[in-house]
């Protein structure tokens, strides 16, 4: 409490460095392996241009997994609705939240774009961690070339928005200037993400290394063709057998609650409520119809993204 008597609040920033060190302590404490990507440690290591965070995300290694989101609910965290449909969308984390604090936490237990089992994975991952003080705990995060993955992939998912493509080509620069093109290299084929970075890589590596690039797996492949909302749903319902697209068509027009939730967990769930929610997703169907049919055509003509070292235009 403040002098004045009113209740004090964590800012965002405030959140997310704490968030870290809740995280870390707690998993300490359980002996469970963790690590953090992304957020204030990439700016830290200069991955990134200087930017706000708005959750944590931490990384654990995947036979812990409900270990870790135990203590999280012993501590009053608790999982966030999220939309049962995992042949649409395949779960890599499970996002838990606070009403107490001003941020989430997204527990990463795979990562899209590495297909390589998750916990061989892990391992991969574990080896090339390096230690950071953060928010005043002794945190492991990626090394600069695992960092530099991790960025890439997520950023990979939507080339086509310009925040992301300006981060793809921060990467590359960076990654030209400190010339750690082949130990990226390395470690996306050691964790199978080579076909999903291929775009950032490609021609970044010397002449004499060709890797043989594969082919991206279907669920990365769909991935970066859903560019709107809606798109995955179609796509995945395209591509379903016969008997499996009544009842998925049957959850696309009727949504269950937590389909709504997931996007918002203060959504109004009320009968008015739900029937204006419905009404303002099927207002951004149609806008977006267009688009879903580039991003069918998209799909069937195989593309693997776009290539990112060039220009803005």
């Amino acid at each position: 409490m403040t002098s004045t008597g009113r209740e004090t609040q964590l800012r965002i920033p405030e959140g997310v460095l704490l968030g870290h060190a809740l995280a870390a302590r707690l998993a300490d404490g359980l002996g469970v392996r963790v690590f953090f990507i992304k957020g204030p440690a990439s700016v830290m290591q200069g991955l990134r241009q200087a930017k706000i965070s708005a959750d944590v995300d931490v990384f654990v290694d995947p036979s812990k997994l409900n270990a870790l989101l135990a203590g999280l609910h012993a501590r009053g965290w608790r999982e966030r609705p999220v939309d049962r449909d995992t042949r649409t969308f395949p779960k890599h984390s499970v996002t838990v939240h606070h009403p107490e604090w001003p941020c989430c936490i997204d527990v990463h237990f795979r990562f899209p774009g590495m297909e390589e089992p998750a916990g061989s994975c892990f391992e991969v991952l574990w080896a090339h961690t390096v230690h950071m003080e953060l928010a005043g705990q002794e945190l492991r995060v990626p090394s600069k070339a695992l960092g530099t993955l991790f960025l890439a992939l997520h950023a990979l998912r939507s080339p086509e928005l310009p925040s992301c493509r300006q981060e793809l080509q921060y990467l590359a620069g960076l990654t030209r200037l400190e010339s750690q093109a082949e130990e990226v290299l390395e470690l996306a084929t050691a964790t199978g993400s080579l076909a999903a970075v291929r775009p950032l890589l490609e021609d970044l590596l010397p002449e004499t290394i060709g890797p043989a690039w594969p082919q991206p797996s279907q669920e990365w492949h769909n991935r970066i063709a859903a560019r709107e909302p809606g798109g995955a749903r179609l796509i995945a319902i395209i591509q379903a057998p016969w008997r499996d697209r009544p009842k998925m068509l049957w959850r696309a027009l009727f949504p269950t609650a937590e389909v709504f939730l997931s996007g918002n967990i203060y959504a109004d769930m009320s009968f008015l409520g739900r029937l204006n929610q419905h009404h303002a997703r099927w207002a951004r169907f149609l806008r977006t119809v267009p688009s879903l049919v580039r991003d069918l055509r998209h799909l069937q003509s195989g593309g693997h993204g776009a290539a990112v070292n060039g220009s803005n235009g």
